[in-house]
């Protein structure tokens, strides 16, 4: 646990950056769960990181907007009835989450125009469409 949180290839979080919380959680456990504290919450600054590079921070501050307090992402995890294994999955929820707001943006999407048949085929089934609700009308007109 002593070695920092390997986001992607390139960019590893140090450990000494990395707050972690201990507190009871619910769950399965029995009598156990009112003794010891399993549940874990892993804090990352990531407002005041010096480790991340500027455009990175900016990408990923924007994405995380909602889920940042002051610059602060927080993840918890208390599925497991050890505290080992909720640190492990503590551990996994933040870097799959900072993955995923680091990832660059998609390519633009290049605008198309119909085709010529797809709109005659549209147009032929409005068409059609409307023809068979006049089929079915009964009113005197």
């Amino acid at each position: 646990m002593d070695d920092g949180l390997r986001v992607t290839g390139r960019w590893v979080v140090p450990a000494a950056e990395l707050r972690e919380r201990f507190s009871r959680s619910s769950g399965p456990g029995g009598q156990g769960v009112n003794t010891t504290d399993s549940r874990v919450e892993l804090s990352y600054d990531l407002g005041a990181s010096p480790g991340v590079p500027e455009p990175l921070r900016a990408r990923a501050m924007e994405r995380l907007a909602g889920r940042l307090v002051d610059g602060v992402l927080t993840v918890t995890a208390s599925e497991h009835r050890a505290q080992l294994a909720n640190r492990e999955a503590a551990r996994e929820r933040m870097a799959a989450l900072l993955r995923e707001a680091a990832a660059p943006p998609p390519p633009p999407r290049r605008p198309t125009r119909p085709s010529r048949g797809a709109k005659e085929r549209r147009l032929a089934e409005k068409k059609r469409q409307s023809q068979r609700k006049r089929d079915r009308r009964v009113d005197g007109d």
